[in-house]
């Protein structure tokens, strides 16, 4: 925990700080892995974010999951499901593509609010 305290204290977006500090918290008090793994993404240099395109999602993720993308969504690809994807940001075309599917994009704020459990998550990089 100590190790990814300093990795945190790098970041100056204050909005990114407290995302991860409510992974953190999500973990501690769900006992679940996925949150601290979210967290330690998110904490580390932003070239190692995942930028996923909406054909890999709609390759690797199935109606019944919820997509957790620890970057950015991006638009290329064509997406013909109704998913649910949270994500740190998505560009325009991604949102149009992902909410005509049928589909929803949610931050990863929500995520935690609506699914504590982390159950049919799937992390996408």
């Amino acid at each position: 925990m100590g190790k990814l305290r300093n990795l945190q204290k790098r970041k100056s977006n204050p909005n990114l700080i407290r995302l991860i500090d409510k992974l953190l918290l999500a973990s501690a008090k769900n006992k679940v892995r996925i949150w601290k793994d979210i967290a330690e993404r998110l904490s580390k240099s932003s070239k190692f974010k995942a930028e996923v395109n909406v054909g890999k999602i709609e390759r690797y993720i199935n109606e019944n999951e919820i997509a957790l993308i620890p970057g950015k969504v991006l638009g290329s690809g064509d997406i013909s499901k109704p998913i649910t994807v949270a994500a740190l940001n998505f560009s325009e075309t991604a949102r149009e593509k992902i909410t005509k599917a049928g589909g929803k994009c949610i931050s990863i704020e929500e995520l935690i609010e609506i699914n504590p459990e982390g159950s049919n998550v799937r992390i996408l990089i």
